[in-house]
């Protein structure tokens, strides 16, 4: 930030200290050990000699701290921590805070500020430490959680982010339970990670208690019985996805058909998908029962059954499925022709690909349970269902 822009920025704090020290001089005595014009002009030559260090000091002097300018003080260190100043921010909010007048809310206040600054400056430590203490003080109690839930999030701190939502809960009246869930899939994730498949279904046990219609509970319970070659138990696990968020089926349509085939259950492959397409006609499931029938009934039957599915349900993906059919059989001179059909058919795929946030409109390649741009838990939805 050059000398300029700090102009502007503390020009109407200077001009609002102005009138703060006058007012307060006109009731107290006239002797006063600060000359507020000479000050004023001082820092003013601080900023213009490109010195805003101590342009800063010289106003934080003019803004003398009493119950009337606590609030400027708050204000101009919000102002430095917006603007990326956080180290001038800190500053002013431990010298707000050292001032014995300062009353148990303006210094609650003042703490509050502080460990925003900490969080900012990613000192997470301290600003826990600050947030801990907050949290025990009704009045700011709301907004210490969640902040202190943000950073049990970054730190990846799953156990205490369960323990702070459920305060938050308390204090708020806000619906969470979907939000714990996610908590304890993560801890889910991490024994999954290490093989601890028993620790790891107990904690997506949890997740369900929590909230009954978490789907990544159940996908992760899917995984976990298929590493157990628990195949029926993984495809039951799998197949719940249905009623808990339809546009999650695609997700796990493959992982269903593979369980199926590993059973050995040709009929219970092709029984599943076809009643399932009946319920929903989701375009994954689609697209999975082409092959099942391609498979078993050979492409001729799938060509068909696609056909047919577009005439009721027209869209790129199943126009894509059609000529990856047709390539399977075409001939030299009629490959050609499909192939390049097919990569103009593949740029407006592409367009229908992915995962996008229902909050913020984020769109990725692959699946976030926490939104990366609006950090919402479970609102990214796979674009191919839509």
């Amino acid at each position: 930030m050059n000398a300029s822009d700090l102009v502007w920025l503390l020009l109407p704090l200077a001009a609002a200290s102005g009138w703060l020290v006058a007012r307060f001089e006109q009731k107290r005595s006239v002797q006063h050990s600060f000359d507020l014009p000479s000050a004023y002009f001082k820092g003013l030559n601080f900023l213009l000699n490109e010195q805003p260090d101590k342009a800063i000091e010289v106003f934080i002097r003019v803004l003398e701290v009493n119950s009337e300018t606590v609030e400027t003080h708050l204000a101009l260190g919000n102002l430095f921590r917006r603007r990326g100043e956080v180290e001038r921010a800190i500053r002013i909010h431990q010298n707000l805070i050292a001032r014995p007048t300062l009353d148990k809310e303006q210094r609650s206040l003042a703490l509050l500020e502080l460990g925003q600054d900490y969080l900012k400056a990613g000192l997470f430590d301290r600003a826990e430490n600050l947030f801990l203490e907050l949290a025990e003080i009704r009045v700011h109690s709301e907004q210490a959680l969640k902040l202190l839930l943000h950073i049990y999030q970054q730190e990846k701190e799953w156990e205490k982010a369960i323990s702070v939502t459920r305060k938050l809960v308390r204090v708020s009246g806000k619906y969470m339970d979907d939000t714990i869930a996610h908590f304890y899939c993560e801890l889910a994730d991490q024994e999954y990670m290490r093989k601890n498949y028993s620790t790891a279904r107990d904690y997506l046990k949890k997740a369900l208690a929590a909230d009954d219609k978490c789907v990544r509970a159940s996908m992760l319970l899917g995984d976990i019985a298929a590493q157990e070659d628990k195949y029926r138990e993984a495809i039951e696990h799998w197949s719940r996805v249905e009623e808990q968020d339809i546009h999650y089926l695609g997700e796990v349509a493959g992982r269903i058909a593979e369980g199926y085939k590993q059973l050995k259950d040709e009929q219970g492959l092709y029984d599943y998908f076809q009643t399932s397409l009946q319920r929903h006609g989701g375009v994954s499931l689609a697209l999975a029962f082409a092959d099942v029938i391609s498979h078993r009934d050979g492409v001729p039957a799938a060509e068909k059954f696609i056909v047919d599915w577009l005439r009721r349900t027209p869209n790129v993906h199943g126009l894509h499925k059609l000529l990856e059919l047709n390539l399977a059989k075409a001939s030299d001179s009629g490959r050609k022709d499909l192939l390049l059909l097919q990569g103009i058919i593949e740029e407006l795929r592409a367009q229908h690909l992915g995962y996008a946030c229902s909050q913020c409109g984020f769109k990725g390649r692959a699946l976030h349970w926490l939104c990366p741009g609006c950090n919402h838990w479970n609102t990214i939805k796979p674009v191919r269902e839509e």
